[in-house]
């Protein structure tokens, strides 16, 4: 749906998209979960991957994410020939952050329909530098960057709080996620070189959606507050989604886009499926295509809801 899940989570994905939204979710839901995302076609260059496993029976979550987010930033343009010269033989700067996510979700319900959510986080990461061969590939230079080995791990406690309010076909949400902008470190690579910083960025959304009880149709809308600065430039995010369910809600197909506002105007369009199976077991998938410059992703994921 192109992003657009502020006020429709309401499974144990809103672990990751709004807390408040396992009030109005299924007695108890359980999500294994796989995503890549990727700008790999010219410097900055970004790679995120996501696993992630979450159980959610209203009014609580529990949910884990491993994160491994690389990117490689483009030579500084200090104007001054010498000195790139003598970057470029240094190499190509590369960063990785590898984290693992511990959450635990709280729901109360402050008045009949609307519901207000926390997720408490403690997020322990591992931020690894390197330079490499600027003749290489994005691609290949992103792999490399994803092996990086040792580094000191950091520990951080972070939380993301969230609203919900539902009446008749209509669905309102809120999020604020990394509260905290958690931050990572790592020692520059020689003793004269800086050391080296990743930021988890906080990010204010809010959604709508409008999914008539008598009928198959979702339509939703996110839309970002702020804006935040992530590896690859500024972003101000507006998404737009259309979920519709066939064959007596046993197949699911969804579609969507999403549109950078700031910097480079990024676009993207993403679809999806899901199939219902027996027993209350779903299979999820979805891809992400864009420009050549834009994002590019996929996503699986299996749920038991019941």
């Amino acid at each position: 749906m192109g992003g657009a899940f502020v006020a429709v989570a309401s499974d144990s994905s809103a672990t990751w998209w709004n807390p408040a939204g396992i009030a109005a979710g299924p007695f108890v839901d359980i999500a294994l979960a796989r995503s890549v995302t990727e700008r790999a076609a010219e410097l900055p260059a970004s790679r995120d991957r996501v696993s992630s496993f979450a159980i959610a029976t209203p009014p609580a979550a529990f949910s884990y994410y491993r994160l491994r987010i690389t990117d490689i930033q483009p030579f500084d343009p200090t104007g001054i020939a010498n000195g790139d010269r003598e970057e470029r033989r240094a190499g190509v700067p590369v960063r990785s952050l590898s984290a693992n996510q511990l959450g635990a979700t709280v729901v109360h319900t402050l008045i009949p329909g609307v519901h207000a959510g926390t997720t408490l986080k403690y997020v322990r990461g591992t931020l690894r530098l390197g330079r490499e061969d600027s003749a290489a590939s994005v691609p290949d230079l992103l792999a490399i960057g994803e092996d990086y080995e040792g580094g000191d791990a950091q520990g951080r406690f972070d939380l993301d709080v969230g609203l919900l309010a539902v009446g008749g076909p209509l669905r309102v949400g809120a999020v604020v996620k990394n509260v905290r902008e958690p931050s990572f470190d790592a020692p520059g690579l020689t003793p004269d070189a800086p050391p080296g910083r990743m930021v988890l960025p906080r990010q204010v959304r809010i959604g709508a959606a409008f999914a008539p009880e008598n009928t198959t149709l979702t339509v939703a809308v996110d839309a970002d507050v702020t804006t935040y600065t992530t590896t690859t430039g500024e972003r101000r995010m507006v998404a737009l989604g259309v979920e519709h369910w066939l064959l007596t809600r046993r197949l699911g197909i969804r579609g969507g886009g999403r549109l950078n506002t700031r910097g480079e105007h990024e676009m993207s369009a993403s679809a999806g499926v899901t199939v219902a199976l027996r027993g209350g077991l779903y299979l999820d998938a979805h891809a992400v295509r864009g420009r050549e410059i834009d994002e590019q992703g996929w996503g699986l994921a299996t749920r038991i809801s019941f």
